[in-house]
């Protein structure tokens, strides 16, 4: 019969701290080698595949491109710290994570699959009225919105242009210089 769950009776707690202690602070020369050789070898690949296939593989874009930076995160701990995945494969891995922006990036060429994958930005200010709807939609406090307003220097409501919360979850403030109207073009791809 296997047993699925081992509890000492006989042994005092001291020792199962002092056992608990010992392997959370134990290291045998075998794997310290191995993690030393592994985050050298998957810190050379992590840089050679970004110099290949370009910056955005860490940019802050759309939630596809963080999602790509945590799973590329995962694996860089995965290879290092587990015995159970190699170099090689974690270095393979790596390769298909990066394959599978590179190719999303082509694609992004397309409306349809932009749709798919990135968010888009949404007006929340046109200009001294805020859009309460849309702040709501992409979950936007009005202390959230003050912050922005304060950081990017605005003293009156009636100095903003508009704000824009980017597809990044970054928010852009468009001051009022004069009376001009903003290019069409800059808004093309914004939720109003």
């Amino acid at each position: 019969m296997n047993k699925i769950l081992t509890i000492p009776i006989l042994s005092s707690p001291e020792n199962a701290l002092i056992e608990a202690l010992d392997t959370l602070f134990s290291l045998n020369l075998k794997s310290f080698f191995l993690i030393l050789l592994s985050t050298i070898l998957i810190y050379v690949a992590v840089i050679m595949y970004t110099r290949i296939f370009g910056k955005r593989s860490f940019s802050k874009m759309s939630s596809f491109d963080f999602a790509m930076t945590v799973a590329v995160g995962s694996m860089i701990a995965t290879t290092i710290l587990s015995d159970s995945v190699s170099f090689l494969e974690g270095a393979i891995g790596l390769l298909f994570v990066y394959l599978f922006q590179l190719t999303a990036a082509f694609f992004r060429r397309y409306k349809w699959f932009r749709k798919i994958i990135d968010n888009q930005p949404t007006l929340i200010m046109d200009g001294k009225n805020i859009l309460r709807d849309n702040m709501k939609a992409v979950r936007v406090t009005e202390g959230d919105l003050r912050s922005k307003l304060r950081e990017a220097n605005v003293v009156k409501l009636s100095e903003v242009k508009a704000v824009i919360f980017e597809s990044t979850g970054d928010m852009v403030v468009l001051h009022k210089n004069n009376d001009d109207v903003i290019d069409d073009w800059l808004l093309k791809d914004v939720q109003r």
